[in-house]
């Protein structure tokens, strides 16, 4: 008995602690005593006088009040910062920085807050760059109004929006008032809201107008929202096709570069060179054993890569031809024989002294990330790299063969061998050379490869068919049907895909390219000369 009214009188009795907040400012003292006390509502009210308030560290002391390090000491009153440490907190006064020692948790007062004063906070503590001279960093803090928006944001936003004189803010803080006037009472306000998030792709304008079309209580409201929802979409399809475009352009690009250099030996040498994928497959590991010895430095690895993987799989080239092809000229079916088998030496040399798993390679920073273009399309920057380089090297690889003369020889011995060589053009080394220039165009393909898949010892198989396919169809060897044919099969690959399944795609592909040498056997663009038939 004697115990329980011990109880009562300890609870009876007011404590040291009676809301009574002392920061030496008379200000901050009367917000700060709403915000430690009971009712949520003035709590609000406070802490918009304290966003609206002159002083320098009121977004400080927002973010401290949400993430709970603002504490008020309950036998002074004094406001500090509660920093844990060990089962104890360690209190600093907030706007001296004064240590005022340790303190157990039961003698520091928490601010109480609710998940709507918290939503309330994240709104002022996004609008702390409004005024801010840096058109992007506005643009960030009107973007994070994005998350929450509501009708009490156009007061913020109305006096700024009349002012704002950067594009991008002025769309951004439109858009926000807009949605933010999709809530009203109003029908008409709603109507014109909506005539306003017409045209964008935001995915909150989006929701916002699925919400209106399917339960607003106006029918010209509920229709209005309809009709947007209705353009957004055909805009949102026509960016998708955008984007499958340049999906099926990068993935065009990577055919040509694994073609065009089967594209010169094919066509200069008649030779089916079934270790193409191989030579492939070793400027990738080149491009991975340089960024291994230079780990720090990605970026300057995959440039140092690209005359290393030529060279290396030039070398290799050279070699083969030299070794082998040359003595099977003239006879197509031991020559792809002799190929495929180096094609499997070079595979298991690669397990061997490599690795039989996939290694990784890593994308330089430069390549990495995405162009963000709206809402809706985004180009990632590697595949963007991989079509501008894959144009590099076609114009590269156009002006040697058009502008040298390894390239007129090329060119004499591709159209009419028997006469290069009544002309004095040593036909033998030639035939080296080109080889070896078609393999160095591989492994600056396996280079590119790097960047957008893990190599392995198996890399190149999975685009030695595909080089022979962009390479017939158009037209052996022509660089310009190389380049046309390859971007085109790897476009229309990819606009088959979202129906039929990438493997179907794939032999739709296939499909269309047998009927389409069945028409024209030549390819898309035909070999001229004089032994061209032969």
């Amino acid at each position: 008995m004697t115990l329980r009214i011990l109880l009562l009188l300890c609870l009876l009795t007011p404590s040291a602690y009676a809301g009574r907040v002392d920061t030496g400012d008379p200000r901050l003292d009367a917000i700060f005593r709403i915000l430690t006390g009971n009712h949520f509502a003035d709590k609000a009210e406070a802490l918009a006088k304290l966003a609206a308030s002159p002083h320098p560290k009121r977004y400080e002391l927002l973010e401290g009040v949400l993430s709970g390090r603002l504490r008020v000491l309950k036998k002074s009153g004094r406001l500090v910062w509660a920093t844990k440490k060990g089962h104890k907190y360690l209190a600093t006064d907030v706007l001296s920085g004064e240590p005022l020692g340790e303190f157990k948790r039961r003698k520091l007062k928490k601010i109480a807050i609710n998940n709507r004063l918290r939503r309330v906070i994240r709104g002022i503590l996004a609008t702390r760059d409004l005024d801010s001279g840096d058109p992007a960093r506005r643009l960030k803090s009107v973007q994070a109004l994005l998350a929450n928006p509501s009708p009490a944001q156009a007061t913020l936003l109305a006096p700024r929006l009349e002012k704002e004189t950067d594009p991008a803010v002025r769309e951004a803080m439109q858009l926000v008032l807009a949605l933010g006037r999709l809530a009203s009472d109003a029908p008409r306000v709603r109507l014109q809201a909506i005539a306003m998030v017409g045209d964008s792709l935001q995915p909150v304008a989006r929701q916002a107008l699925v919400r209106l079309a399917a339960s607003d209580p106006d029918p010209r409201v509920k229709q209005a929202a309809q009709d947007a929802l209705g353009k957004i979409e055909d805009r949102v399809k026509l960016f998708a096709q955008i984007e499958t475009l340049f999906f099926g352009l990068s993935l065009g690009s990577v055919l040509v570069l694994a073609a065009i250099g089967l594209a010169i030996t094919f066509g200069v040498m008649g030779v089916i060179n079934m270790a193409h994928g191989e030579l492939i497959m070793l400027g990738a590991y080149t491009t991975y054993l340089i960024q291994r010895l230079l780990p720090e430095t990605t970026g300057l690895a995959l440039l140092l890569a690209i005359p290393a993987a030529f060279m290396v799989s030039g070398v290799v080239g050279i070699a083969i031809e030299r070794g082998v092809i040359r003595f099977l000229y003239g006879r197509p079916l031991e020559t792809l024989l002799a190929t495929f088998g180096i094609s499997l030496i070079l595979q298991q040399t690669a397990r061997t002294l490599i690795s039989p798993q996939n290694v990784p390679v890593a994308n330089p920073g430069f390549m990495s990330g995405s162009w963000q273009v709206n809402p809706v399309l985004s180009l990632t920057y590697n595949r963007m790299y991989i079509i501008l380089f894959c144009l590099l090297v076609f114009a590269g690889l156009f002006l040697v063969l058009k502008r040298t003369r390894l390239g007129l020889q090329v060119r004499a011995v591709s159209q009419n061998r028997a006469m290069a060589r009544a002309m004095g053009v040593h036909s033998a080394r030639v035939d080296a050379l080109t080889f070896g220039l078609g393999s160095g165009i591989a492994g600056i393909a396996g280079v590119a490869l790097s960047q957008l898949t893990n190599v392995g010892p198996n890399l190149g198989q999975a685009y030695i068919v595909d080089s022979f396919m962009v390479v017939v169809f158009g037209g052996v060897g022509n660089l310009w049907g190389t380049l046309i044919g390859g971007l085109g099969l790897g476009v229309a690959n990819k606009f088959l895909e979202p129906w039929a399944g990438a493997v179907m795609a794939k032999i739709l592909i296939l499909v269309f390219v047998i009927l389409f040498i069945q028409k024209r056997p030549r390819g898309l663009f035909p070999q001229k000369g004089r032994a061209a038939e032969g």
